[in-house]
């Protein structure tokens, strides 16, 4: 019964053989633990610790794939550029591209934030832009 379950979990005969064995030795150590409720459910609760450590034993870690491989460098250069090109330009020009690419506020939210009009935030953030471009291209 014990080899049996265990060739269901595992799938490979001999390796359910030894974990078999591991399971009676252990059983045997653990007898006067033993409380006199059914051997067989106490053999399988014993069966599955046992399958269960050497799973844990026998865990195979994949190798990560390097930060070159994954493209993360050039973007956390990226993300390094942005945040000191946004920290260099003034705070109107700053806060306006945060609320429009960042936090992803319309136009028109922005305009009713601000208290100015739409087209005066519209023509403001053009220009934040543009600043933000030049800086942007001076790092490169």
């Amino acid at each position: 019964m014990v080899c049996g379950y265990l060739l269901r979990r595992t799938r490979d005969p001999h390796l359910a053989e030894d974990l078999a064995q591991e399971t009676f030795v252990k059983a045997t150590r653990a007898m006067l633990g033993w409380r006199g409720e059914s051997p067989a459910s106490w053999l399988l609760s014993i069966a599955r610790n046992v399958l269960v450590d050497h799973l844990r034993r026998s865990r195979t870690e994949l190798p990560l794939p390097s930060p070159e491989e994954l493209g993360a460098p050039e973007l956390a250069i990226d993300a390094v550029a942005v945040h000191d090109v946004l920290g260099r330009l003034p705070e109107q020009q700053r806060r306006l591209l945060v609320l429009v690419y960042f936090e992803g506020f319309s136009l028109v939210e922005v305009a009713a934030m601000t208290g100015r009009s739409t087209a005066s935030v519209k023509t403001a953030l053009w220009r934040a832009r543009a600043a933000f471009a030049e800086m942007y291209g001076a790092l490169r």
